[in-house]
């Protein structure tokens, strides 16, 4: 039987309509599939360490916006930061086991996935901020770097027999072993698609320490980020830092590396040692004059850290 046009068109509006019908459900499936691909890997935390300065070291701070595309997602007393790109993120530190859940959280809070941390990098193995590396490496599958001496304490579980808080013993120093670590050369860069990180060795704290440099940028502002480690002669209480004179040299070199190093903003492993607090505060009260940006930091850092040291050769020259 002939159809007439009216018959046609209707036809043809009819099986549009079925086409459009099936592309919207089809997309709204697929986006139902994307968005479950994108639910969060649960974090398995280790067991928490023990320690008397732990509770107040693993205080929650909420995670904010240093400068860019850094992020500082650590605890009020244990620093980690997190940069950003499109093609996946840099954690640097992993603060204690018990941290590692606080960091985790932290960056989800940001917008951020953790499973998109690719390269998680070491300040130094000690167990206040290695200890949550290995939860964090599980959840997100990323490869952790570090100095030779830092590898293998992370490999290990425990600081090397030449750290100077060695002799405080395993049950003190130990955190959960760590696989998979890159060693680093120092001033070897390491990448992220488009985030560039140089490791600085300054062994002194322990012998693995490191400070991370790199850029940060806010349109066509760029400013030189430092996460500086640890520059304090802490040890086990038989030790002597001037029983080695080549480690004291390379501990005031390492103090000098520091002072040198491009600055814009520094943030130290212990956040108060670089008045972290203090700066957020500051910035809350005069957001125009951001306190972070100081390009003395470093020198500050550094002239406090030589302060410290040779205070300690004195102490120990008696």
């Amino acid at each position: 039987m002939k159809r007439n046009a009216a018959t046609i068109s209707i036809a043809m509006t009819s099986s549009r309509l079925t086409f459009v019908l099936a592309l919207a459900v089809f997309s709204a499936t697929s986006h139902a599939d994307a968005v479950a691909d994108q639910s969060p890997v649960p974090l398995r935390p280790d067991p928490a360490h023990t320690c008397q300065d732990c509770a107040e070291w693993n205080r929650p701070l909420k995670p904010f916006r240093l400068f860019g595309n850094t992020y500082y997602v650590g605890t009020d007393g244990l620093s980690a930061l997190l940069v950003t790109s499109s093609d996946g993120h840099i954690l640097l530190d992993g603060g204690l086991t018990q941290s590692a859940a606080i960091i985790d959280a932290n960056i989800r809070a940001l917008g951020f996935r953790t499973e998109d941390v690719k390269l998680i990098v070491n300040s130094h193995a000690h167990f206040d901020h290695a200890g949550g590396v290995a939860a964090l490496q599980r959840v997100s599958g990323a490869t952790v770097a570090a100095s030779a001496s830092s590898a293998r304490a992370l490999a290990s579980g425990e600081p090397t027999p030449d750290d100077p808080q060695f002799a405080l013993g395993s049950t003190f120093n130990a955190f959960p072993v760590v696989t998979n670590v890159k060693v680093l050369n120092d001033r070897e860069v390491v990448k992220v698609g488009p985030l560039a990180m140089t490791p600085h060795f300054t062994p002194g704290h322990t012998p693995g320490s490191t400070a991370w440099t790199w850029q940060a940028c806010e349109g066509t502002r760029c400013l030189n980020m430092v996460y500086a480690d640890s520059l304090t002669a802490v040890s086990a209480p038989a030790f002597k830092y001037s029983a080695d004179p080549e480690g004291v040299n390379r501990f005031r070199q390492s103090i000098t590396t520091v002072e040198q190093l491009p600055c814009d903003i520094v943030v130290s492993t212990h956040p108060s040692f670089t008045q972290l607090q203090q700066k957020l505060a500051r910035r809350a009260a005069l957001p125009r004059e951001d306190p972070f940006i100081d390009a003395n930091g470093c020198r500050v850092y550094a002239a406090e850290a030589r302060k410290r040291l040779e205070q300690r050769l004195a102490e120990e020259a008696k």
